[in-house]
């Protein structure tokens, strides 16, 4: 039975937590995903997640907390029960250009890894459009991430790689074995949502999700995660996209 998450980043703007939390799981989410801005308070985090019955199988950190602050990473992820700790991005500035600095980073992802995975955790890649521009070499940043990583797990982000003009289904299909969450996030039509930054609720863009659904079929993904980066309403978002999920 699929188990769907939603990525708390989404529910930022809708303070307290632990009011989202609640509408979550009375919508039917059995699992959430956290970020960075949540676990200052891990006490208040860990008391939301038993008061709601939910499960934050998964979390977002940043690259320097993976690597400069080990201990109190582990320490978040064995409160919260996490499974996967992913990467979800880096700064503009650190986004290279040619192909030795995309190689570079893989590298450096494959030794942030290292105590996690020592830790029995799974350590991934969360994606946006910027892995998927090829560099001045012609090469895909992603391709040359993963090369050098061979064993970093992946969440694909769908809507990130269509913004990245590339097609999900090839990397799908190219990654599979890779693949254990989906970010499921819509791409509303030119002209609307505009407010919302361009993304729309799960099934209510312009994202044709059966191929990809199918594709994804291949791979060992275990937990499909909503997510919005911008929702003026935090409910409507996590109740539409539920329903449209649970029939794609």
């Amino acid at each position: 039975m699929t188990q769907f998450s939603m990525q708390l980043y989404s529910a930022r703007k809708f303070p307290p937590l632990n009011e989202p939390l609640k509408q979550l799981a009375e919508l039917g989410y059995a699992e959430v995903e956290g970020f960075g801005g949540l676990y200052g308070d891990l006490d208040a985090l860990v008391a939301g997640l038993n008061d709601t019955g939910l499960k934050m199988t998964s979390g977002h950190f940043g690259i320097d907390a993976l690597e400069n602050d080990v201990e109190g990473c582990l320490a978040i992820a064995k409160a919260t029960g996490m499974k996967t700790l992913y990467c979800p991005v880096i700064d503009k500035d650190e986004r290279v250009k040619d192909a030795a600095g995309w190689t570079a980073l893989g590298r450096r992802l494959e030794d942030a890894s290292k105590p996690y995975v020592a830790a029995g955790f799974k350590f991934g890649w969360h994606n946006h459009a910027f892995e998927f521009v090829p560099t001045a070499e012609g090469k895909i940043p992603l391709d040359l991430m993963f090369a050098a990583c061979p064993e970093l797990v992946w969440e694909i982000d769908i809507a990130w790689i269509i913004r990245g003009e590339a097609d999900p289904i090839k990397y799908i299909n190219k990654y599979a074995d890779r693949i254990n969450a989906v970010h499921l996030k819509d791409i509303a039509a030119s002209g609307e949502c505009e407010d919302e930054d361009g993304w729309a609720d799960v099934g209510h863009g312009i994202i044709d999700w059966a191929p990809i659904m199918d594709a994804l079929k291949a791979s060992n993904i275990e937990h499909h995660v909503m997510e919005h980066d911008n929702p003026k309403n935090m409910e409507r978002f996590a109740r539409r996209s539920l329903a449209a999920a649970k029939n794609l």
